[in-house]
């Protein structure tokens, strides 16, 4: 995916995600772990494509981004609730 004016040849992967060219000459990425079930209610797509190797790498960077967030606000949630379980159970009233 070079286009032969660059010396250094340029990385054809992106980890943790496994890289197609489609017969139509299309580039398809496919996560190789599926994504937390937060992150897939959350918008985060296992398998996307795209007309260049830097929309893909772009792409794929935003479904990270979107699963990082969701994961994130899914603890928080898993958080608070611990919490609040805690609290009543030594009596206090939470409102």
């Amino acid at each position: 995916m070079n286009d032969g004016r660059s010396t250094t040849p340029e990385p054809t992967t992106i980890p943790g995600w496994r890289l197609i060219l489609s017969d139509a000459g299309r580039l398809w990425a496919s996560r190789e772990e599926p994504f937390s079930l937060a992150a897939f209610h959350a918008g985060a797509e296992r398998t996307i494509d795209a007309d260049s190797l830097e929309a893909l790498r772009a792409e794929t960077d935003r479904q990270e981004a979107i699963a990082q967030e969701a994961n994130a606000q899914a603890a928080a949630v898993t958080e608070t609730s611990a919490g609040q379980t805690r609290g009543q159970a030594a009596g206090q009233v939470i409102s």
